[in-house]
């Protein structure tokens, strides 16, 4: 049976969207592009299973609106989201929300399909419920000064704030921080926060 491999973007932006038809486009993926959040919810029961891209920032309404109606609708989407650089907090209200991953802009082509392309191979690799039980048992590896720098981040906290409430230097805090994303066995930030939720949700 072939995977559809559909992606659904949403974004205001126009030279975005042509943009991201082109990248996906050549990655094998079949782009499906909206400006405007009403056009794209009232498209969306009609949506393939697949992959949806959705930007925080929108001028009618705010991303984490449409994905919250659209999980009312569809629980057979995946959706990414896509957040200003820093805006952390989003990034974790999303993923409480459902969300598979976030990404910071200004991302990189190989981060956004190498995202994309989880989504459509998550099932082959780790169900839910194992998926949940790998993140607790990896934030459980972390030193007592490593979580206190993961509960920071997911706080959508900067190093130099970090540091203040904790008492250290903004050097120690990057030091713990480097520790912590070679314990947790990621290499973006992304990754950290995504496996923090996932073990903050399976723990109550």
């Amino acid at each position: 049976m072939s995977i559809e491999r559909t992606v659904y973007v949403l974004d205001d932006d126009e030279a975005v969207l042509r943009s991201l038809e082109r990248l996906l486009s050549s990655a094998n993926f079949e782009p499906v592009t909206f400006e405007r959040a009403d056009q794209f919810l009232a498209a969306a029961m009609g949506f393939k299973p697949a992959c949806v891209l959705l930007d925080v920032r929108l001028p009618e309404t705010n991303g984490l609106e449409v994905q919250a109606q659209l999980a009312r609708m569809r629980s057979d989407l995946s959706v990414i989201i896509v957040t200003a650089q820093g805006n952390v907090q989003t990034a974790v209200r999303a993923m409480k929300a459902g969300a598979s991953d976030f990404l910071e802009k200004p991302y990189s082509d190989h981060a956004l399909l190498a995202a994309i392309e989880a989504t459509f191979t998550k099932e082959l690799q780790i169900p839910g419920d194992r998926e949940g039980a790998d993140a607790v048992r990896r934030v459980a590896s972390l030193s007592p000064r490593e979580r206190d720098v993961l509960d920071g981040l997911m706080a959508g906290r900067p190093n130099k704030l970090i540091a203040y409430e904790l008492g250290l230097s903004v050097r120690t805090v990057e030091v713990h921080r480097a520790r912590m994303m070679d314990r947790l066995e990621v290499r973006q930030l992304s990754e950290a926060i995504r496996l923090g939720v996932m073990a903050r949700l399976k723990t109550g």
